[in-house]
């Protein structure tokens, strides 16, 4: 038996991740195997993808610390392994939640030099 076709990501979604993305030095969105990514230095920050089981997910990198919360609070989040993490995405998605998600992942991905240039809190 054939898996049903990954559904492509709402081209909506797509772009709201990629207005905190791109804003950030040196991220640039990526075609990924499957849906669309963002990349710094080489390092994937974001994964948005459609499954098999036809919903839609994104993936990004969390703090040690804030990876066990996301694996007991359970759905819509999950983890994936070391410190990749992911969340559900539907039509109830908190998008000021995973913009704050992203950019946490893309502090954690980034060369401290570029990680300072995105977030004016770091020290310089």
């Amino acid at each position: 038996m054939t898996k049903p076709q990954r559904p492509d990501v709402p081209e909506e979604w797509v772009r709201r991740v990629d207005a905190v993305l791109s804003a950030l030095p040196g991220c640039d969105e990526d075609p990924a195997w499957t849906g669309v990514r963002w990349r710094v230095a080489g390092a994937t920050v974001a994964h948005i993808f459609g499954g098999h089981d036809q919903r839609f997910r994104i993936t990004f990198r969390a703090r040690d610390d804030e990876v066990l919360a996301f694996e007991h609070m359970g759905e819509p989040y999950f983890v994936v392994g070391g410190n990749a993490v992911g969340m559900l995405l539907d039509e109830h998605t908190d998008w000021q939640e995973v913009a704050e998600m992203v950019t946490d992942s893309y502090l954690i991905q980034a060369p401290q030099r570029l990680a300072e240039q995105g977030d004016p809190t770091l020290p310089q």
